[in-house]
């Protein structure tokens, strides 16, 4: 008996539709992100960082130089707002 190993399995729908993201300001701190995730009925479940890079031209060779970093909170509603 031979088995298919093309065969797919097919994945649950996600909950995407009701996922978002919040993005921490550049004159907030994170317990303010956090507080306004929290207002607007979610809960985070997720952050990820990523470094802001600016190019820098230095005799004529351009180098890229961290000036900061982005912060983003992946959330979903709380179980009081399902």
């Amino acid at each position: 008996m031979a088995k298919n190993k093309n065969k797919k399995k097919k994945r649950q729908p996600s909950s995407t539709n009701n996922s978002r993201k919040f993005e921490v300001g550049p004159q907030e701190t994170i317990d303010q992100c956090l507080d306004r995730i929290e207002r607007e009925g979610f809960v985070p479940v997720r952050r990820t960082e990523e470094p802001v890079f600016q190019e820098v031209e230095e005799n004529g060779e351009i180098t890229y130089e961290p000036v900061g970093r982005k912060i983003v909170f992946d959330v979903k509603p709380s179980k009081s707002e399902q």
